[in-house]
């Protein structure tokens, strides 16, 4: 936001406000139910879709790396599943927060 200095005080109110996010009966505000909502729907989804993945690959002959290996391919399925989140959750998150907003409004 760029506020000029030699704007009237009604200007800077009105683009002050339009920067506010309503607040919830929780106290948090919209935005951040919403990135809760998408990085839990979405690490759910995500994580859940990798572990099925990787339960139907078995071991390779040759290059397996034992216990070590098992150990951090879940550290790295966790980072592959918060780059997914980031990345494509909200394309299934936000049409299903929409519809959990239309439920909690009056």
């Amino acid at each position: 936001m760029n506020i000029q200095p030699s704007a009237s005080f009604d200007a800077i109110e009105s683009q002050l406000d339009r920067t506010k996010t309503p607040k919830l009966p929780g106290g948090e505000t919209e935005n951040e139910t919403k990135e809760a909502f998408t990085k839990f729907v979405g690490e759910t989804m995500f994580g859940s879709m990798l572990s099925s993945m990787r339960k139907t690959v078995g071991k390779p002959a040759y290059f397996h790396g034992g216990r070590t290996e098992e150990v951090f391919q879940k550290q790295l399925d966790q980072l592959i599943v918060e780059d997914l989140t980031e990345s494509s959750a909200s394309t299934i998150a936000d049409p299903m927060f929409d519809l959990f907003q239309m439920n909690r409004r009056p």
